[in-house]
């Protein structure tokens, strides 16, 4: 792995976690980003808890906290004194996060908005937001428990912190690695439990952790076992590209598609690049950021419909339905490849696209102001633009 950095965010706050009981309050300490080639892959979050919600935790095995991913512990706990819990966020959620948040600072302030959204939710007894999951103890893999004692640290690490799902997920995975990481948790795991290592045992621990690792671990290999293919080369070009160009973003699980973040001149929106694989094909989407209010469905398609005309590069869509606008643009392959300089000339023709309109779809949205008007603009800034080049 290369470009490896750890974003260190200190976090001194009280967040409510939920679980399928009462909701769980810790005390947070830090949060941190991990960054592989300028990409988000996981989120740690540290936070303390008192002997008594240690109990409930390992009672309810919160935070995927099962005996059967526990390696041996070093001594005992004692009946006082915090323990330190290290989680991590399972990958699947971290574009959830990417949509609010891109440094460690933005992100422990987001996770502090949803804990107010969940909490006035549940005092006016209505459903809370569905990003709330991200504050579901469910979500979160716990790496490690510590105590602090007299004589030195006591506790114990589990199977995440050997086999890291977010690692896993990484394009730049492989096998040696993941082997690695099984065996040495292995090891510690049947040294200490050799006098009960059945195979009724090991069974158990395989089917207790395959939720979550057999689908990373399915998708990573079955990429490394395809990348021959003119349809894995597909992605694998996509992938290399926003690596050498310094993009941040994540791989959506069981998917082509990576989500990606850009900031222009005139906003900052989510964009998406999928290799839609049995057709050869590269399609990548720049979401506006501005959502289109039912009132406003008629002035907003006549908009896209004037700036589409004599569009070569691509083109707006919008959808009646959420009114979301998007700009797309898209190659078929089909008995070629996909090279660096066809995917730069795509996404960036289409992310100029959107940054040149988007102050107009503002306009339209917020200011009332004519499409023709708003088209008007647009088009004659260009003009002052080639102008003066």
């Amino acid at each position: 792995m290369s470009n490896h950095n750890i974003e260190k965010f200190p976090f001194d706050k009280e967040l409510a976690l939920n679980n399928s009981s009462n909701p769980l309050i810790i005390r947070t300490t830090s949060l941190s980003l991990t960054k592989q080639n300028n990409q988000i892959i996981e989120c740690r979050l540290t936070f303390y808890v008192n002997p008594e919600l240690y109990h409930r935790i390992d009672t309810e095995k919160l935070f995927n906290l099962k005996p059967e991913v526990r390696a041996p512990m070093s001594g005992k706990f004692l009946p006082s004194g915090d323990m330190q819990i290290e989680t991590t966020l399972q990958p699947d959620l971290l574009p959830h996060l990417l949509e609010n948040a891109s440094t460690a600072e933005e992100t422990a302030n987001y996770l502090l908005h949803l804990n107010q959204q969940s909490e006035a939710a549940t005092i006016e007894q209505s459903q809370p937001p569905l990003t709330t999951k991200l504050l579901n103890t469910e979500n979160w893999l716990c790496l490690s428990v510590k105590q602090q004692q007299p004589n030195g640290e006591v506790g114990y690490n589990t199977f995440w912190n050997y086999v890291n799902p977010s690692t896993i997920n990484h394009p730049e995975a492989t096998s040696e690695q993941l082997s690695e990481g099984i065996v040495n948790f292995f090891k510690e795991w049947t040294q200490a439990n050799l006098a009960e290592a059945t195979q009724n045992a090991t069974s158990e621990f395989l089917e207790e952790i395959s939720s979550v690792f057999k689908e990373l671990v399915d998708e990573t290999f079955s990429e490394t076992e395809e990348d021959t293919t003119t349809n894995q080369s597909i992605f694998a070009a996509i992938i290399n590209f926003f690596e050498s160009d310094e993009w941040q973003f994540v791989k959506i699980p069981e998917t082509s598609t990576l989500h990606l973040l850009f900031r222009g001149e005139n906003g900052q929106w989510t964009c998406y690049a999928t290799a839609r694989e049995q057709q050869q094909q590269f399609v990548f989407y720049s979401i506006c950021p501005i959502n289109t209010p039912e009132n406003k469905s008629l002035p907003i398609t006549e908009f896209i419909t004037r700036a589409n005309y004599g569009m070569i590069m691509g083109n707006f869509e919008f959808d009646f339905t959420d009114g979301e606008i998007r700009y797309k643009t898209g190659i078929d392959v089909e008995g070629d490849r996909l090279s660096f300089a066809l995917i730069k000339q795509m996404v960036y023709a289409n992310v100029m696209m959107m940054d040149e309109y988007l102050p107009g779809i503002a306009a339209v949205i917020d200011s009332d102001v004519s499409p023709a008007d708003a088209i008007r603009s647009i088009e004659q800034t260009d003009t002052n633009a080639q102008i003066e080049a």
